[in-house]
């Protein structure tokens, strides 16, 4: 047989293969993740159905393909082996998907789209909203986290894509700015502050601050911030909560004052509910898109990205 003809025979196989037994996906992520409950989540399968898909496939090849040992999960020396092929193989389908796609013109497809809190409650549902009117067939699942763990996934191939507060120095990802996000100080309409409009750090270091958690994009921004122009003060911090809604909700009651951005309390600020003054210097940060080097893998991905681009230019 020619060789040509035999390695498009081959590929060709291969690429039958896999589109007709899942069970290499579901291989592929376990063995990505060496964890099967996250593995499960990630495609929206129970973990005994992905525990039972890995068996069958321990079965084909009559091995172990994972030691499962003190609740550890590794790959045995089989299982590495078969990871790679898998890598491989996954690889080349998704490259035909996309040059399939690519000629056809056709947009849809699944993208695994993260960011992190601030992003996620208040910027990305709008922006979601218009994208799917214009490509219907396109599925995005989100994954929301801080930005230390979306910008982990995006470096582990968990997502297609991450938008995240706060300037990323990742070297191993492409990084670019989308917009910059002002942040301000929010209080009790009655705070002795509440009056002023604007505030300095050292009149912030001064009362009780409620802050978000450890690996929060907006934390770290305002850490470096109170740094640079606190000499050397330091935040009075007397909670440390997970998510702008709970801040708000704690503020409101009087159990201290925060910084926020922006966008978060428009809805508050209509209300009468709390008040928000500027922070003197200015504090902003950027939400940034953070994605791998090399070109995305479906033009689904790559048609979000460029209208979250032309999104946030209008915004």
């Amino acid at each position: 047989m020619d060789v040509s003809i035999s390695k498009i025979y081959w590929v060709n196989r291969v690429l039958f293969l896999v589109m007709a037994d899942r069970r290499l996906k579901i291989f592929h992520t376990v063995a990505r993740l060496l964890n099967f409950t996250k593995a499960a989540e990630e495609l929206y399968m129970t973990q005994p159905a992905v525990t039972f898909q890995i068996r069958q496939l321990e079965e084909q090849f009559n091995t172990r393909l994972f030691d499962r040992t003190h609740n550890k999960v590794t790959l045995t020396d089989v299982g590495r082996e078969v990871y790679e092929y898998a890598d491989r193989i996954l690889m080349l389908y998704e490259d035909m998907t996309r040059s399939i796609t690519d000629m056809t013109g056709d947009v849809s497809g699944r993208i695994a789209l993260g960011a992190s809190t601030t992003i996620a409650e208040y910027m990305l549902p709008p922006l979601i909203g218009e994208f799917k009117v214009k490509y219907p067939d396109v599925m995005i699942s989100l994954k929301e986290a801080n930005t230390e763990d979306i910008v982990s996934m995006v470096e582990n191939n968990v997502i297609d894509l991450g938008i995240v507060e706060g300037y990323v120095t990742n070297k191993n990802l492409v990084v670019e700015e989308c917009k910059m996000d002002q942040l301000v100080v929010i209080m009790p309409n009655n705070h002795p502050l509440a009056n002023k409009k604007e505030v300095h750090v050292k009149e912030i270091v001064a009362h009780p601050f409620i802050g978000r958690e450890l690996g929060s994009g907006t934390q770290e921004v305002i850490t470096k911030y109170i740094e640079q122009h606190g000499d050397h003060d330091l935040l009075d911090v007397c909670f440390e909560l997970s998510s702008p809604e709970a801040i708000k909700g704690a503020v409101e009651v009087g159990m201290g004052i925060s910084i926020i951005s922006k966008a978060t309390i428009l809805k508050e600020l209509r209300l009468g509910s709390l008040t928000a003054v500027n922070l003197s210097p200015r504090l902003e940060r950027p939400f940034t898109f953070v994605r791998q080097r090399y070109k995305f893998k479906s033009r689904a991905a790559d048609e979000l990205l460029s209208f979250a681009q032309e999104y946030c230019k209008k915004g």
